[in-house]
């Protein structure tokens, strides 16, 4: 195959691979025209502070008017920060960004009246709004009020929590700024024995390397940065934790886990089962890591072990439009319908394709709901493109048909769903490309590619979510959260689930620290429960469950018109059981059987 294009400057790109945000405005003389819009409802929504009891006529005008205001909002943020993302380093880019946040604080300010003045209607008036057939569309946000209006403080006292929030997420600030701007790493010897410098973005491809002196320096290296400022970041966590401890308080939940889980109507049930069926399961990771240790030839399975592959083939390199057309074919199960939505993002330049200079990296997608999703990608040819394409067009057509099939306000699908569909197309996907392998050794190396994602996915995540867990049980009964409780907490955890098989040293008592999602509590338990969620989703559509493929779109389609537990249990998958997670360990033990098998 020709070495895939490279390109330094976006003007060198044919205007096919580049995403069309002329789609959401198509001059900036537009985009002007929205902000002015945007300002001008901003001010129209104030009118209605204080009225909301007057009939519901009054709250069907302000809701509907927030709706118009949100929308507007939506579209001006979106277009903004995709505008900026092609090219960070453009004064123009930044300045448009700064506009759409003024934009959005502005709105969303005026706009925090709402929730709180209906939270305060007297609540026999409050069920006659829901009762109302004119509020229909509005009815499960009203009733979610509603449920958590005992949490729900005073106009007055959420205006100060809003003020204050600021300062109540600075540790997280803190981090993110440490994390990304403030640490450096040393240099280490390259796969050729050459110098080379150590970052964020190249440690997990270094751990990747099949030359074990380079995995283990990576590790060393940069471990001992983070080490050099663990009383600092743990310090920063406990105060995290007890910024959460002190939320709790004051909104009247029982615990910060209650509190985290309250918003997406979630028994805290869930979260102990994943935690619950996961440890009940903890022999299918030993005898992952033990297939490890026996493929990679090495006496003490260490911690810089458990990423690289084990098994080594020449890697593929695939055109854009060779990647396209294999997700396409992939994921064709999932029904006519949805691989024309499918083919229309690819053929209506929804995707930003190559990296180029200044370009954000990584990969999402995005977009507003006065219009079509958008995906950002910096796409290299690898088999991990190819399932990246797969993953976020699984987010895009989740927005697509929630957009097409929900009101504004119903169409925001929540955090708890948001991974479900990306991962249930790469679950089709790696399904497909195993069963289409073209030797032993290419479809071992595919189930080991699939055991990595369960791995890192569901059990290194639902340890994570542990971990979080104890650390906010011990700052709610005031046991001080010191750098040596922290650690070894960690370190108890690491022992539990990987310490059986892999060998385990000082340094990994401090990956707490280098977790950036720790500062978003008890979100990572959402990796593991959509991991699991999509996998059973992709079994009943991979062995053609009757009405599988028309629940799964059904879902799609939800959006948040309801919790998410209901909208995944009409689709097939009860979480509030501990079903779902048998079912995705007993996924993990058939392909791992099946890898022991070929190996």
């Amino acid at each position: 195959m020709d070495k895939l294009p490279v390109y330094k400057n976006r003007e060198e790109i044919s205007a096919e691979y580049k995403w069309q945000l002329e789609d959401i405005y198509d001059s900036a003389k537009s985009y002007e025209k929205a902000l002015k819009e945007a300002g001008r409802l901003t001010k129209d929504i104030t009118r209605y502070m204080g009225r909301l009891k007057e009939g519901s006529n009054i709250l069907l005008e302000c809701l509907f008017l927030s709706d118009k205001l949100m929308t507007g909002i939506d579209s001006i943020y979106a277009y903004s920060k995709m505008k900026r993302d092609e090219n960070t380093k453009l004064t123009e880019s930044q300045e448009l960004s700064d506009k759409a946040d003024a934009a959005y604080i502005k709105a969303t300010t005026a706009a925090s009246f709402i929730i709180p003045e209906i939270s305060s209607l007297d609540p026999l008036l409050l069920d006659e709004y829901i009762a109302d057939p004119a509020l229909e569309s509005y009815r499960h946000s009203l009733e979610n009020i509603k449920r958590q209006k005992k949490h729900i403080l005073s106009e007055k006292e959420e205006r100060i929590l809003s003020m204050a929030g600021e300062v109540l997420s600075s540790p997280g600030e803190i981090f993110t700024m440490f994390d990304n701007a403030d640490i450096t790493f040393g240099k280490i010897k390259g796969e050729d024995g050459k110098k080379t410098a150590l970052t964020k973005g190249n440690y997990i491809p270094l751990l990747h390397s099949r030359k074990r002196r380079v995995r283990k320096a990576a590790y060393k290296e940069i471990y001992s940065s983070y080490r050099a400022m663990e009383n600092t970041l743990a310090k920063t966590l406990a105060v995290n934790t007890k910024a959460n401890t002190f939320m709790k308080d004051l909104r009247n939940y029982n615990s910060c886990i209650e509190m985290a889980l309250y918003g997406d109507n979630i028994k805290t049930e869930v979260y102990t089962n994943l935690i619950s069926v996961i440890d009940e399961n903890q022999d299918l990771i030993d005898r992952y890591l033990k297939l490890r240790k026996k493929m990679l030839k090495v006496k003490k399975l260490r911690m810089y072990d458990v990423y690289v592959p084990i098994v080594d083939v020449p890697e593929t390199l695939y055109t854009y439009e060779e990647a396209v057309d294999l997700v396409v074919q992939a994921l064709s199960p999932l029904g006519s319908d949805y691989i024309k939505a499918l083919r229309t993002a690819f053929d209506q330049r929804w995707v930003d394709v190559y990296e180029t200079e200044g370009k954000k990296s990584g990969a999402y997608s995005w977009g507003s709901y006065g219009s079509h999703p958008y995906v950002l990608l910096n796409f290299q040819g690898t088999i991990k493109d190819v399932f990246t394409i797969a993953h976020e067009m699984g987010h895009a057509l989740h927005s697509y048909y929630s957009n097409k099939k929900q009101t504004f306000i119903n169409s925001m699908y929540p955090i708890f769903l948001a991974e479900v569909a990306s991962t249930t197309n790469e679950i089709i996907l790696a399904d497909y490309l195993i069963k289409n392998s073209k030797d032993d050794k290419e479809k071992a190396y595919l189930l080991n590619h699939y055991l990595e994602e369960f791995r890192t996915t569901v059990f290194r995540q639902t340890m994570f979510a542990e971990f979080e867990l104890l650390i906010h049980q011990a700052a709610e009964t005031d046991i001080p959260l010191t750098t040596k409780f922290i650690n070894d907490t960690y370190i108890s955890l690491v022992k539990k689930h990987f310490g059986n098989v892999t060998k385990l040293d000082d340094e990994i008592a401090s990956e707490w620290s280098r977790i950036p999602h720790f500062y978003s509590s008890f979100y990572v338990y959402k990796y593991a429960t959509g991991f699991c969620a999509a996998a059973a989703l992709a079994e009943n559509i991979l062995h053609d469950k009757p009405g599988a493929v028309l629940a799964y779109l059904e879902f799609l389609s939800g959006g948040g018109s309801d919790y998410p537990l209901v909208l995944l249990k009409k689709a097939g998958v009860d979480l509030s059981s501990p079903e779902p997670i048998k079912t995705a360990m007993n996924l993990f033990a058939n392909t791992l059987h099946e890898m022991e098998t070929l190996l």
